[in-house]
């Protein structure tokens, strides 16, 4: 079996957030992501992850060879997710957020949260924890979520995913 290409991370930075608690921003400022600043920047065969997007993230989407997160407010997410994009859309499954500002609570994941997630689930369980470590919550997101997180990562369907969902929450 051939060896999954490296993984690479991009964070669209749309700065309609406070920049002081954008993780996304810090991820690019220390080396962690390439920041995009257009969406015609998104590369062409990227892993793209969007809520709204009509399937799920699977195992099995590993060969796709970069990760973005758009960053952007959830207040303003709908419309700017329901663009067309470059790109497999992917949505996660249910995991809690560990950052302060949605502590617990549930689909409320930061940028870095759900890279961190996103890259755990198709197999890069060493760019999570890293992604994650410049975050003092970091190892409480992975603590918090471990159980789905690995039972998430041998899905093989969207039914079968969708099943260990409801197990979990």
């Amino acid at each position: 079996m051939a060896k999954p290409p490296d993984l690479q991370i991009c964070v669209l930075l749309l700065k309609q957030d406070d920049p002081r608690k954008c993780t996304a921003a810090k991820l690019a400022k220390f080396g962690f992501a390439r920041a995009l600043y257009t969406f015609r920047q998104i590369p062409r065969r990227s892993l793209l992850l969007n809520p709204i997007a009509p399937h799920a993230l699977l195992p099995n989407d590993k060969n796709i060879p970069c990760l973005v997160a758009i960053d952007c407010s959830w207040e303003k997410a709908s419309s700017q997710l329901s663009r067309v994009f470059p790109g497999f859309a992917r949505k996660l499954p249910t995991l809690l957020a560990a950052n302060p500002t949605n502590y617990a609570k549930k689909h409320k994941l930061s940028s870095a949260e759900a890279l961190a997630a996103a890259s755990f689930i198709i197999g890069y369980k060493d760019v999570a924890e890293k992604l994650l470590s410049l975050f003092k919550w970091g190892e409480t997101f992975l603590t918090l979520n471990r159980e789905p997180l690995e039972a998430y990562s041998s899905a093989k369907s969207e039914k079968e995913l969708s099943e260990i969902e409801t197990q979990f929450f």
